[in-house]
């Protein structure tokens, strides 16, 4: 007999019935969703609807008014004991401008998480940074400044960066913004090697169609009107078999 419990999926981030905004104006109102281990989850929307106060919210930049956020079992809106920084150390962030430091070589970017915590020897940190920019194509750039690469480089250089710890949970805040479409689908395919390659659970912050449909096994939508999530689900099933007229102008990109 098949344990059920066995093979139930594990949940690695859990929202409960958040409220977010900022100071009297809410912004999300009873947010619910879990997010799987190893799964690419994507938050998308219209402008507006929150998907980067939800994002902040996610990886500990704002709390919420109510409610609570749940990351590999810790709960991250009781900061009793630091369990929001015991929880960070082990995600990733990609911002959207890749956000690398302009004075320090590629290299030198990489390898600052894991300067500043953990006691590795500069030595296993100099093979740990060639092995990350390996993983993201950019072998030879290490002495290159983040002004001396292009607009796709510095993405995977931040990625790189923010795969320096190993993280179990990767972030993106809009990884394909500012990219030609040629380089937003470099990047697509490289988020679902490195997703395939190694496990790690992805949470995205996007509202590009294409990017959409390749890389999420699983997205939410918000919405402005109602503060809340109006659609989930696989992006294709939406597209098809959503019942809610706003969802499916959305995913079949209608007037």
């Amino acid at each position: 007999m098949i344990n059920k419990q066995a093979i139930k999926k594990r949940v690695a981030i859990k929202v409960m019935e958040m409220v977010a905004g900022y100071e009297e104006e809410i912004i999300l109102n009873c947010i619910n969703f879990e997010v799987y281990e190893g799964e690419i989850f994507v938050i998308l929307g219209g402008s507006g609807c929150g998907k980067s106060t939800l994002l902040k919210h996610l990886i500990g930049l704002n709390y919420p008014m109510a409610g609570n956020i749940v990351i590999d079992g810790v709960d991250i809106t009781d900061d009793k004991g630091g369990n929001l920084q015991q929880v960070l150390r082990q995600c990733g962030i990609l911002f959207q401008s890749g956000a690398l430091f302009s004075s320090m070589t590629v290299a030198e970017n990489v390898a600052l998480p894991m300067q500043e915590h953990t006691d590795l020897p500069a030595p296993y940190i100099d093979n740990i940074v060639k092995m990350k920019l390996a993983q993201v194509s950019l072998t030879g750039y290490e002495n290159h400044l983040p002004s001396e690469i292009s607009g796709g480089m510095r993405k995977r250089a931040g990625l790189a960066r923010a795969m320096a710890l190993n993280p179990k949970i990767l972030f993106f805040d809009e990884p394909s913004a500012g990219l030609d479409p040629i380089t937003s689908a470099e990047l697509d395919q490289l988020i679902i090697r490195l997703n395939r390659s190694y496990g790690t659970t992805m949470v995205i912050v996007t509202h590009e169609l294409p990017s959409i449909f390749t890389v999420a096994h699983r997205v939410i939508m918000l919405d402005k009107r109602f503060k809340s999530i109006i659609a989930e689900g696989s992006p294709q099933y939406l597209r098809d078999n959503s019942q809610n007229p706003y969802v499916r102008q959305f995913f079949n990109r209608e007037s």
